[in-house]
């Protein structure tokens, strides 16, 4: 039985997700109220493994957690990417014209604004998550309040579906990061598959192209950018931080371009070599400790 740290309420995305990529019989999970909770839980050892959310299709990335990562020391070991079906829910014997307010977390509310534009007379209010939203319409029979969730929410508080599917787009998906302590990762369920993604957090020189350098370079290296995200460095105004997602087919194509990146990043820290999520079986695999953490820490 695996312990997993999740953020959120029974009933989250986070709890689906978890049960889709381990195994529902597999699992021992530990909601936790936030995403600081859930990474303490993974650093003090009460937990092997966290599952974290990080960018969603539609409302982009948390960027809090980007943070939470980088000053954890906490490895990313794989990642899944999950299908997100919102639903408005209520207290049974309602209808739309009944709610005044909904609450759900701030990402959910993002992910369904073109719902409500066509209801006015509903508040949006953002809460610490879609699950325990649910939960707090059932615990305390609030009658004219709604939540968006899911539907393992709806059935677990015995709430009634209002509207189904409201999320703006249908392709909407969230993109999850599993996590360990690097000096506590090889649990059994590791598969050995060749590592062929890498996340990387990189502080550049502030001067004239050295962005463009940098790009240049991972492309010299066969090496393919699936996302750049800068966030400013604090204290250091007007100075980021970018951090970056790339895949690759050779692991030494990337081994190479680390080895020489002092020569365009004044500084860089692997966040997690991996391998990535595959799109057509819909299946994530961790990867060995071995090889994912073989180039592992910070680079000066």
């Amino acid at each position: 039985m695996r312990k997993i740290a999740i953020q959120g309420y029974p009933g989250s995305f986070h709890e689906i997700a978890a049960m889709q990529l381990f195994g529902e019989n597999e699992l021992d999970i530990l909601p936790c109220r936030t995403f600081s909770e859930l990474f303490t839980a993974v650093v003090s050892n009460t937990v092997q493994t966290g599952l974290v959310a990080i960018e969603n299709s539609q409302a982009g990335s948390i960027l809090s957690n980007y943070r939470l990562l980088r000053e954890s020391g906490l490895k990313i070991t794989g990642e899944y990417k999950l299908r997100i079906e919102h639903h408005l829910l209520a207290l049974p014997g309602q209808d739309i014209s009944d709610i005044s307010e909904v609450h759900s977390h701030s990402m959910a509310i993002q992910q369904c604004r073109a719902f409500f534009k066509a209801y006015p007379h509903i508040r949006l209010i953002n809460s610490a998550d879609t699950a325990f939203s649910a939960c707090e319409i059932r615990e305390n029979m609030l009658r004219g309040r709604g939540a968006i969730g899911s539907l393992a929410a709806a059935e677990r508080y015995s709430l009634e579906v209002l509207a189904p599917n409201i999320e703006t787009n249908n392709r909407n998906f969230t993109r999850f990061l599993i996590i360990c302590d690097p000096d506590r990762v090889g649990p059994d369920w590791l598969s050995g598959k060749s590592v062929n993604k890498a996340s990387l957090v990189i502080t550049l020189a502030h001067s004239r192209g050295s962005l463009a350098r940098l790009l240049t370079h991972f492309a010299d290296h066969k090496l393919n950018l699936t996302k750049i995200q800068s966030l400013p460095l604090i204290g250091q105004e007007w100075n980021y931080l970018f951090y970056i997602d790339l895949v690759f087919q050779e692991f030494k194509d990337y081994a190479s371009a680390l080895q020489s990146l002092n020569k365009y990043a004044s500084r860089f820290q692997i966040l997690g070599e991996y391998p990535s999520y595959d799109e057509e079986s819909g299946k994530t695999v961790v990867d060995s400790a071995q090889q994912a953490l073989a180039t592992g820490g910070i680079r000066d």
